[in-house]
């Protein structure tokens, strides 16, 4: 069956063409203009040579030359390569090599970086748009060269199941790996989660997750595209910024990672008319209740929903429906055409209930083939078309599902089972905690004792001594922190996520 993911964007140009696409700043552009420099693009690709099939790197913030690369790449029959703009040349180089790239679009900010990791890389052609930070270096060429006026093409004759974008894990299991994304597994997941959690074309979205991650990508952009929704872009993730635009343009839904809603609720909303907010999607990570409860309060209208996805899985495969149908601290049931099993170390499927955590494994249409050039990857990652998360949770008997926790971040302290999230949640309810993760450091009587690392809210202190007390009044005593550490700020990567990995490392070799 021959389908292209770029047809999303063709079909919804020709209902809507003269509808904004996307807004940054004072400029809108409409459908049928993203549309046209999607068809520009694709044929200057055809015009350089570049075949069906090969990989081409985006390393981009939220910008409209974003959507003109990837509809363009995807048109052409091209690989669309996403990359955060904040990578290291070593970094780059990785990335462009493990894909087999040959031609990378960058940003001004950050040329000279990424030329570094391209001429790393071997002989990749790097193409630079200019969002007005810094300069071109030499040895690269302009994008606008890119929107050169050519014909217009048709899609490239590409199988549902061909290779539409490679997207890399965020590597918190070892060097990031690139999962294979098909065009239909693209089509299909953006419709079975708009279907889930319907999406009104007239109700103006604010894009704030980075559409370098499968998040941005597929649960905003691509559902933006496919259901004609005008997107507003934030480039780089500021609070203060998001809600001014809320503000402006009526925001009336977003998704975002959790340290995104509480950097809004600790930026301070009194004053602001929050009110367009209807619907908020929170995934990436595991959203505390507590932070749930203020965003609802502090943004009147606002129905927060959890959903779970990874880039394994073309983003999201389970999520909350409405207000009425949730079940908070629960990731909802899984989409339509999904299916979810809850196994134990030996594979057998447990059965519904608290007590039987287990694995989650996924499977469903919106899977990916499998890890670019890395077939051990991914024979470990997919058995018997299930994929493997690597997350433990469990199934109630409505068929919702509950993350505990990632399976490599367990505790076993004293031959007890500690699930950080737990600990977390009980942690985040103190009124001077913003940020709070639970790490393990080896113990040579327990084997691990439990840390948590903590950061305040911003004009309040807080000690160690007041978390441990205020875990111990709600924990069992093998599940309280005997550690605490307080730091200003808890490191993140690019998209949100806190660098448990990182925090765990500091706090073994502080031990």
């Amino acid at each position: 069956m021959s389908f292209n993911v770029s047809v999303m964007l063709r079909e919804t140009a020709m209902a809507t063409p003269e509808k904004a696409c996307v807004v940054l700043g004072r400029r809108s552009w409409s459908f049928s203009e993203v549309d046209a420099a999607a068809d520009l693009v694709a044929a200057n690709l055809r015009a350089l040579g570049l075949a069906p099939g090969t990989a081409v790197g985006v390393q981009l913030p939220n910008v409209p030359q974003f959507l003109f690369a990837y509809f363009g790449i995807t048109r052409a029959g091209c690989v669309m390569v996403p990359m955060n703009p904040l990578l290291t040349a070593r970094e780059v180089a990785h990335q462009l090599r493990t894909a087999d790239c040959e031609l990378l679009v960058t940003t001004n900010a950050v040329a000279a970086e990424a030329l570094a990791g391209a001429r790393g890389a071997g002989d990749v052609a790097v193409y630079v748009v200019d969002t007005g930070t810094g300069s071109r270096p030499e040895g690269t060429r302009d994008f606008a060269e890119l929107l050169d006026r050519r014909p217009s093409v048709d899609a490239a004759a590409t199988a549902a199941d061909d290779t539409a974008v490679i997207i890399f894990t965020s590597g918190t299991t070892g060097a990031p790996k690139g999962a294979e994304l098909t065009h239909f597994g693209i089509y299909m997941n953006s419709t079975a989660s708009a279907e889930r959690v319907p999406v009104d074309p007239d109700g103006t979205v604010l894009a704030v997750l980075p559409f370098f991650h499968v998040y941005g990508l597929t649960s905003v952009l691509n559902i933006g595209v496919r259901f004609g929704v005008t997107l507003v872009l934030l480039p780089r993730f500021d609070p203060v910024a998001a809600m001014d635009l809320i503000e402006r343009h009526r925001v009336v839904r977003f998704s975002a990672v959790p340290t995104m809603l509480i950097a809004m609720l600790e930026a301070g909303t009194a004053g602001r008319d929050l009110s367009s907010v209807e619907r908020v999607t929170s995934g990436g990570a595991a959203l505390p209740g507590e932070v749930l409860r203020r965003f609802e309060t502090e943004f009147p209208n606002a129905t927060v929903l959890e959903g779970y996805g990874l880039s394994e899985s073309t983003s999201s495969v389970s999520v909350n429906v409405s207000r009425e149908e949730r079940k908070v601290l629960s990731i909802g049931r899984p989409l339509w055409g999904t299916q979810c099993r809850v196994v134990d170390d030996e594979g057998t499927v447990l059965p519904p209930g608290p007590e039987h955590v287990g694995e989650l494994l996924f499977r469903g249409p919106t899977i990916m083939k499998g890890y670019h050039g890395d077939p051990e990857a991914t024979a470990a990652a997919l058995r018997d078309g299930w994929l493997h998360t690597g997350d433990l949770g469990w199934m109630d008997e409505d068929g919702f599902v509950f993350v505990v926790d990632r399976k490599k971040e367990l505790i076993i302290r004293g031959g007890y089972n500690v699930y950080p999230r737990e600990v977390e949640e009980v942690i985040a309810t103190h009124p001077a905690v913003s940020e709070v993760a639970v790490v393990g450091r080896p113990h040579p009587r327990h084997g691990q004792e439990i840390v948590a690392v903590v950061s305040p809210r911003p004009g309040t202190a807080v000690s160690a001594e007041e978390i441990v007390a205020h875990a111990r009044r709600s924990l069992a005593a093998y599940k309280y922190p005997r550690e605490v550490v307080v730091l200003a700020e808890l490191p993140k990567t690019a998209t949100g996520k806190i660098r448990k990995r990182d925090l765990a490392a500091d706090v073994a070799a502080e031990g």
